[in-house]
């Protein structure tokens, strides 16, 4: 089932503490593949798989700060890449959404980038897109 998010009213669906399983970019929509997302409603939460699509996306304006360890507190360094470069070296890794920001055309994901036998490390993860964002979930 698809619900598609409008960007002035609060949004349908939370993302905090989903990961995201897959990356894919396919005839301008940017796809992620998520184990879990929320659904709060009447004091109830739901909780579904399913996938987030952004229409109308821009690879070359969507990027990730990769930090070298979580960042809370005191000095840290990091890369930022491009989410193409991202989606090739990272292909194994899952991204833990903490935090999540819709601004406009711009979509913000902050959260810990998990990679088999290593210590998770913070990253921030910007998707940039012009077109609907559409939560496709699995009933």
């Amino acid at each position: 089932m698809d619900f598609t998010q409008d960007r002035k009213s609060n949004i349908l669906f939370g993302l905090h503490d989903s990961r995201i399983k897959k990356i894919s970019f396919k005839n301008d929509v940017l796809t992620i593949e998520l184990d879990t997302i929320f659904q709060y409603t009447k004091g109830e939460e739901k909780l579904y798989s399913g996938e987030v699509l952004f229409f109308d996306s821009d690879l070359e304006e969507c990027n990730i700060l990769i930090f070298d360890r979580t960042v809370y507190e005191g000095e840290f360094s990091g890369k930022a890449i491009g989410l193409k470069e991202y989606m090739k070296e990272y292909a194994h890794a899952e991204f833990e959404i903490l935090t999540e920001g819709y601004f406009g055309y711009s979509t913000t994901y902050t959260g810990w980038l998990w990679e088999k036998g290593k210590e998770p490390v913070s990253a921030i993860l910007y998707i940039w897109n012009s077109g609907d964002m559409v939560y496709r979930i699995d009933c």
